[in-house]
């Protein structure tokens, strides 16, 4: 696995990660052409560069993507930053977004040095608890009908891992 930056070479599988139902269902993505593909990588370039988010592409060895994981509304004076990903369904089951946010986190919370990191989902996004619960960020509470989705309003779950937490072994 490697993290690595969106390229234009990526446009279509972007665009067509917007079309699966998992994707859709937990990510309310808007549906994506190969132009406006572009164009979201050309924004996720952009909010590198201002300091806001950081967005990487979860790929294969041989460059074949599987997914995104980012840090959205980074707040560097504040020393914080929430968690975004999903993985295409070739990506799913074997661990590989624990790795990758295990990887994240070390990275924002040791180079960056960011003090907390979180993580928002759905009750019913059982894999993203999962996943949030391996990688070491640690289950804080429920936010009663917190996001909107496409069936109606959602419980959420709300992960965090502090400087200083125990990393996962």
């Amino acid at each position: 696995m490697q993290l690595r930056p969106w390229e234009v070479r990526d446009t279509g599988a972007l665009a067509q990660s917007c079309l699966g139902p998992d994707v859709r269902r937990w990510n309310r993505p808007a549906h994506l052409t190969v132009e406006s593909a572009r164009e979201k990588i050309n924004q996720w370039r952009g909010r590198w560069q201002s300091e806001d988010a950081a967005i990487w592409a979860v790929a294969l060895e041989g460059g074949e993507v599987l997914g995104l994981i980012g840090l959205a509304g980074l707040d560097l004076p504040g020393g914080q930053g929430e968690f975004l990903y999903w993985l295409l369904p070739a990506g799913r089951g074997g661990g590989l977004m624990v790795e990758a946010t295990i990887h994240v986190s070390r990275w924002a919370l040791e180079d960056l040095g960011l003090h907390r990191l979180r993580i928002v989902h759905s009750v019913a996004n059982t894999a993203s608890c999962r996943t949030a619960g391996r990688a070491g960020l640690r289950l804080e509470g429920t936010m009663r009908e917190a996001l909107l989705h496409a069936d109606g309003w959602h419980d959420e779950h709300f992960h965090a891992r502090v400087q200083g937490d125990d990393w996962p072994s």
